[in-house]
């Protein structure tokens, strides 16, 4: 770990999180990459058992708002996280025998990055409701202020949709009341 950074765990705190893209190279701006990392977002939370009270998926960074696991730190959960959206979003193209068109994995020069994420993640422990509420609608309104959309129920790949009521998130929300 670089001097000077200082995680704070084991103090019940949710954690703020944003993890970027390879010098902030918009990796994630297919649709079938943002779902992609959707899918392995639900299966780390559900390996892991961590809460997962909000995120945004943006093209090129992510907003997560979640709870420490029983087990582990939201370092080690990063850690594996990370590594699984980044290999297989690198994959290399393949050809379909049947009609010799390319299957999604990414695009084909995009598997040549060094790597996908930036090495490290920014973390900032949210240990109030206000906190909580005002994370919830920075990474809600990110997609607006990006002009990627007019309101947040427009962007799918957040938690907004749950929080408005709609329970239609992409992956389960696990609400702190």
């Amino acid at each position: 770990m670089p001097s000077g950074l200082k995680r704070r765990y084991g103090r019940r705190d949710l954690h703020f999180i944003t993890c970027s893209c390879y010098r902030r190279l918009p990796l994630l701006r297919s649709m079938a990459s943002r779902n992609v990392l959707v899918k392995i977002l639900g299966e780390v939370r559900d390996r892991y058992r961590f809460a997962l009270v909000g995120y945004v998926i943006m093209p090129e960074h992510i907003h997560l708002l979640i709870s420490e696991p029983p087990n582990g730190t939201p370092s080690s959960i990063l850690q594996v996280f990370k590594q699984r959206v980044s290999r297989r979003l690198r994959r290399k193209p393949r050809v379909r025998s049947s009609t010799a068109q390319l299957s999604f994995r990414f695009d084909s020069s995009d598997h040549r990055l060094p790597q996908f994420w930036q090495p490290r993640f920014y973390d900032f422990n949210v240990w109030s409701q206000k906190k909580i509420t005002e994370k919830l609608h920075y990474m809600h309104l990110n997609p607006v202020k990006r002009k990627l959309v007019v309101h947040p129920r427009d962007w799918p790949w957040s938690s907004f949709s749950f929080y408005e009521g709609k329970d239609s998130a992409l992956v389960r929300i696990d609400p702190i009341r």
